[in-house]
């Protein structure tokens, strides 16, 4: 009897590696399973001495094949990636319409001194003169152009930001409601894998929205908190993150936990909200500030010098530009009350035909002007310093981006090392458990058989 209780537990052992074994096959393509496998354990003899043997084997527990570290490693990378990648489409956007040169706001300026220059030929010309207007004008409307692109990028920021938020709140929630269960199932002794390997899916998710840190917790539970400390998930406990609008149009993010709010300000975030913030605090706000200041002091150089001069009909010259930078739609336009023989060509009155003033409009071209995120840089050449800039802020993304992918490829093949389904592995598991059953069943009937000759003995 002893002999078929014996084989009784392996071929038990054996179901459950069996069991196992196939559990893991049928798992081979589900993204984020972790393997298993059996822990297997010599039963101990009911009673001592020198001919007492094992009573057999048990599966005290499953192995899961995980390691914390190399998740760490996947999620770190997962939020890195996420940042450089949500900045890119935007990066692009704005490299494809200011270097395109037939409506960005270089081509414009280089129209306009060219039509000064026309005009410097023959200052009392009128179709000369209006030609200055036209091209004015069109200058005017690339930076309505540009501003309006800009624009436009940062409510989609906006908007996008307050997508993200509402999908980590979701999937915090998420995170915390699986922690409850695996805390509840760890303490009844349930194999609780499955729902471990969700929770580590959704944190995944969370890693490429915001950078996290996670802390195992004796119960089974992970806590899980931003890169600054800030509590996302604390047991079956969420948090919750809001965009608080600001006077000015901006936005705040905001971290409520249980009766604490946390300000995320300066707060380095990491993820799609990281990079979303980088885009617009290092390149679409001092951008928009560098176009804003070109035209202003565009506008308020070339009216200086044309109301310092006289017009083609002796009166005094007048603006040129009207420069309104609280407008979201006309930063610069043409003041509608000019006319060609208003512009001050001339610094005489008595000379109408003059264009010794018009020579001072031309020579602003190369006169400096003073951006906060250039210093001084020449007019004709602030656009291509700008556009340059851009696209070396651009290129840099994109190698960051290159390097991303490649780091976060190999933490996820660290990680299936670990934790992933080989097929091969799997398969000598399947024929050695298969052996295992079979030899513990060939024992049973062995002892069947001791078992009848001994009854036939009698």
């Amino acid at each position: 009897m002893s002999l078929i209780q014996t084989a009784l537990s392996g071929t038990r052992a054996a179901q459950i590696g069996l069991d196992v074994t196939s559990q893991n096959i049928a798992n081979v393509m589900t993204d984020g399973y972790t393997r298993q496998g059996v822990q297997l354990a010599t039963v101990q003899p009911a009673r001592s001495g020198a001919t007492a043997v094992g009573a057999g084997v048990n599966v005290p527990a499953l192995i899961r094949f995980s390691d914390s570290y190399k998740s760490l490693q996947m999620w770190t990378a997962a939020s890195e990636l996420a940042q450089r990648d949500v900045s890119q489409a935007y990066l692009t956007q704005l490299e494809q319409v200011m270097g395109d040169g037939e409506s960005g706001i270089s081509g414009g300026l280089d129209q306009f001194f060219s039509a000064l220059n026309a005009a410097s030929v023959e200052p009392g010309s009128s179709p000369l003169r209006q030609q200055v207007i036209t091209a004015a004008d069109a200058l005017a409307q690339r930076f309505n152009s540009l501003q309006t692109v800009l624009s436009n990028q940062r409510t989609a920021i906006a908007q996008q930001r307050n997508t993200v938020v509402q999908q980590v709140n979701t999937l915090s929630a998420d995170v915390a409601r699986l922690n409850d269960k695996i805390a509840a199932a760890t303490g009844l002794g349930v194999n609780a894998s499955g729902l471990i390997d969700e929770r580590d899916k959704k944190i995944d998710d969370v890693a490429k929205l915001v950078q996290v840190q996670v802390v195992n917790q004796p119960d089974g539970t992970r806590s899980v908190s931003l890169r600054g400390g800030q509590p996302l998930v604390v047991g079956s406990t969420p948090s919750t993150m809001r965009a608080q609008v600001n006077p000015d149009g901006s936005q705040t993010l905001k971290l409520d936990f249980a009766n604490q709010t946390f300000s995320l300000a300066g707060t380095p975030l990491g993820g799609q909200l990281g990079g979303l913030d980088d885009l617009q605090a290092r390149i679409l706000t001092p951008l928009a500030r560098s176009i804003t200041e070109t035209a202003d002091q565009l506008s308020s150089n070339v009216n200086a010098k044309l109301t310092a001069g006289y017009g083609s009909d002796g009166s005094a010259g007048q603006p040129l530009f009207v420069f309104d930078a609280t407008s979201s739609t006309s930063l610069l336009k043409i003041n509608p009350a000019v006319l060609p023989q208003k512009l001050g060509f001339s610094s005489d009155p008595l000379q109408p035909g003059g264009s010794d003033n018009l020579l001072a409009v031309i020579a602003l071209q190369q006169q400096p002007v003073t951006l906060t995120s250039l210093g001084n840089v020449l007019l004709g050449d602030v656009y291509s310093q700008l556009v340059g800039k851009l696209a070396t802020d651009s290129q840099q993304n994109q190698a960051a981006l290159s390097t991303a992918q490649t780091v976060r490829n190999q933490a996820e093949a660290s990680w299936k090392s670990t934790s992933g389904v080989n097929k091969d592995e799997e398969a000598v598991n399947l024929l050695q458990y298969q052996q295992m059953y079979q030899a513990n069943m060939k024992v049973i009937q062995v002892a069947n058989e001791l078992f009848d000759s001994t009854l036939g003995m009698i």
